[in-house]
């Protein structure tokens, strides 16, 4: 499990780089984002991920690594407006954005690390496919939580399913990465 933990904070540098230099280009607009903007976002990179594994042609010369990065740093955003809220004006500067990146992604992480403990790292033997796949599947249940206005009756919440999409994204990354 330790080349996993270092292979995480690669992937998880890679997608913080370019996280804090769109935040130097663009600042926080994406706080204007309610969760179901984000949730769409991160829906569409992952159809287009999945359209990208079925189709031979490609008519734009992007890649499914950029969009693994997207949705990971989109699932990010949305852990921290489920914390802060949306706002009506862009409100952190890099440094506070950062800061919230982190400790989102150190959670995530650390739930990671507790599942790989109790699966074996089953997820060395899956598909990108696969894990695009249940990427999906978590973002319908995501948009059927935000349908019934956050109620769940047995189900983790929406935190837990953001997380598990950064980590099924970051599993994807390490697979292409040694592909």
């Amino acid at each position: 499990m330790q080349d996993t933990s270092k292979e995480y904070d690669a992937i998880v540098e890679e997608c913080r780089t370019l996280f804090i230099k769109k935040m130097s280009d663009y600042g926080s607009a994406w706080r204007i984002l309610r969760l179901p903007s984000l949730t769409d976002q991160i829906f569409i990179k992952a159809q287009r991920i999945r359209s990208l594994q079925e189709n031979a042609v490609r008519k734009v010369d992007e890649g499914e690594k950029s969009e693994f990065i997207g949705i990971i740093n989109y699932c990010l955003m949305a852990l921290i407006q489920l914390e802060k809220g949306v706002v009506e004006h862009p409100d952190l500067n890099v440094d506070e954005a950062t800061r919230l990146y982190d400790e989102k992604i150190a959670l995530t992480k650390q739930l990671m690390l507790d599942k790989n403990h109790d699966y074996g790292e089953a997820w060395r033997d899956m598909r990108v496919s696969s894990l695009t796949d249940l990427i999906l599947q978590k973002l319908l249940r995501v948009k059927q939580i935000e349908d019934n206005a956050g109620k769940t009756l047995v189900s983790e919440g929406i935190d837990a399913n953001y997380q598990d999409m950064i980590n099924y994204a970051i599993f994807a990354l390490i697979h292409l990465k040694e592909s």
